[in-house]
């Protein structure tokens, strides 16, 4: 059979570039699909957006008939019992979130090219540890946790939000897994013709690692933008905290949060907690938008693996 012949059955019948008739059955199966994931994001828009007296109505309205950022403008307007604005939270959140990324793809990148290129005496037990560490829920090392801020003098300060979230045994196992499918050879050209390892770690792994990368920045971002833990257990200081522990807060009714948000009255501040949510929530969605090409790539050759 020709290439020719081959590239024509591909494009017509099997995977068509173009669209075909038999492409109607697969449509009809998943638009529906695809509109009934979407509303709960829809209702996060439209909840944010909506005015009090359709965001209290009876019944619930999905849509909202008159948009307004008034919901935004009191959250921004107001101050905890500290004084410290919302703006501020937010500040520590995006800022925290920055390092825990910048830091996790750099320690995940560097661990997984020492583990899987580098020949040394307990490499093997290294990653069984890593391994093992994939074990353990957030709740089961909380109390571990909070004894190594305390004995590093973390207590208090704005880095016991990035600290503690450093250590991302599945990103490293993720990216360890994929520098194993780097060739050895590629590697040891690299080396004859005088590169080091940092030069063959930016050059040649990280172009190849990319999808890896990917849904590394997307778990790590998660991981501590939605992060409250460090506020509650090792913040005193109301101006270290950050945005997802103002959020928890403000979302618990009767709170003295929800209260000033909204004057004294914590049923009107149902706006506020709706704007607050849309936040927290947005970003998240407009990463894996970018991100999600990478991450499926990252599907793709783990099940091909």
């Amino acid at each position: 059979m020709s290439q020719k012949h081959k590239r024509r059955l591909i494009q017509n019948g099997i995977n068509p570039t173009r669209f075909s008739r038999g492409q109607v059955k697969f449509y009809t199966y998943l638009i529906p699909i695809c509109l009934v994931m979407a509303l709960p994001i829809v209702f996060f828009f439209m909840n944010a957006f909506k005015p009090m007296e359709e965001l209290l109505a009876y019944p619930p309205r999905f849509y909202v008939n008159r948009p307004t950022l008034d919901n935004f403008r009191r959250l921004f307007s107001i101050s905890s019992s500290t004084t410290i604005p919302a703006s501020r939270y937010l500040f520590n959140s995006i800022l925290s979130t920055a390092l825990v990324m910048a830091a996790s793809l750099c320690m995940s990148v560097s661990a997984g090219y020492a583990l899987s290129k580098k020949r040394f005496k307990l490499r093997g037990a290294m990653m069984e540890i890593n391994n093992l560490a994939l074990m353990f829920v957030a709740v089961a090392v909380m109390i571990p946790r909070y004894f190594v801020i305390a004995y590093t003098g973390l207590q208090n300060n704005f880095f016991a939000n990035v600290v503690p979230l450093l250590a991302m045994p599945v990103g490293l196992f993720l990216v360890k897994q994929f520098i194993d499918q780097v060739p050895d050879t590629l590697v040891e050209a690299a080396v004859i013709d005088g590169a080091g390892d940092f030069r063959i770690l930016w050059r040649i792994i990280v172009p190849l690692v990319k999808p890896a990368l990917a849904t590394v920045s997307i778990l790590s971002f998660q991981l501590s933008w939605n992060n409250a833990e460090a506020s509650m257990l090792y913040i005193n200081n109301e101006t270290y905290k950050t945005f997802a522990f103002y959020m928890q807060n403000l979302s618990a009714g009767g709170s003295s949060f929800l209260q000033n948000a909204a004057g004294g009255n914590s049923t009107a501040g149902a706006g506020v907690a709706a704007a607050a949510m849309l936040i927290m929530f947005l970003p998240n969605l407009i990463l894996f938008i970018v991100l999600q090409s990478q991450v499926m790539n990252t599907m793709t050759h783990s099940g091909i693996k």
